[in-house]
């Protein structure tokens, strides 16, 4: 199924549809282990995913490979940083883990921490050697586009400080500013997202396939305060 994503844009809801619910883009959401995945894991993914420190350090101990994956090349550290265990990740860390791994969607930790809104996790990884600069995602994206995508602003705010590329375009013609207009809702949080990523420099006059920028399609969906962030 090919879809262009170069025709004029449709209203939101259709935007929402064509990336989340389609079948040819479903399979692209971000998605952690399955309650049967979780079941049979052994060995540093079950330490991993259950926060067993001491199971884990016993395991790294005994010389388990760090980088062994499941079936969807998910390392302990993914199984660690979906769910939410800093210490295991740090402990993995400490051992020597690659901290900028990607699974077989092409996420790595810093993205499925900004897409879990988990800060405390985002904090951890960016402290202890993930980069922000990966290009993560089907899309070829980044942690910072998922983060404004979803309104996420805490998280972006903490991306930026740690240099993330205010302008990398992914392969939909998006940047993080475009996307918190035409996926974010006009709300508090995607109101925030664009004034941390205004004030950090973000290039405003870069446009979409149809040649609309952020201004451009804010005025499109009526997002006042938006505008008015885009227009000074």
């Amino acid at each position: 199924m090919q879809i262009n994503l170069g025709m004029s844009y449709q209203p939101r809801i259709f935007l929402a549809w064509l990336l989340l619910a389609a079948p040819a883009y479903s399979c692209f959401a971000q998605t952690g282990p399955s309650k049967s995945e979780i079941s049979s894991y052994k060995g540093l993914h079950q330490a991993a995913n259950v926060g067993d420190l001491t199971l884990l350090k016993t395991l790294i101990a005994d010389g388990n490979s760090l980088e062994e994956t499941d079936r969807f090349g998910r390392t302990a550290l993914h199984i660690a940083a979906y769910a939410s265990h800093e210490e295991i990740v740090i402990e993995l860390a400490k051992a020597g883990a690659n901290m900028n791994a990607l699974e077989y969607q092409a996420y790595d930790i810093v993205t499925i921490a900004a897409v879990a809104n988990d800060y405390e996790m985002l904090d951890t990884a960016l402290n202890h050697g993930a980069s922000a600069d990966n290009i993560t995602s089907p899309y070829a994206g980044t942690a910072l586009i998922a983060a404004a995508h979803l309104g996420h602003h805490k998280a972006v705010k903490r991306l930026i400080d740690a240099h993330a590329p205010l302008d990398h375009v992914n392969n939909l013609n998006w940047t993080a500013l475009i996307e918190a207009v035409v996926l974010g809702n006009g709300g508090p949080d995607h109101i925030q997202t664009v004034k941390y990523l205004v004030r950090a420099g973000a290039d405003k006059s870069i446009a979409d396939r149809d040649g609309q920028t952020p201004l451009d399609l804010a005025r499109s969906y009526d997002f006042g305060e938006i505008i008015a962030i885009l227009e000074n």
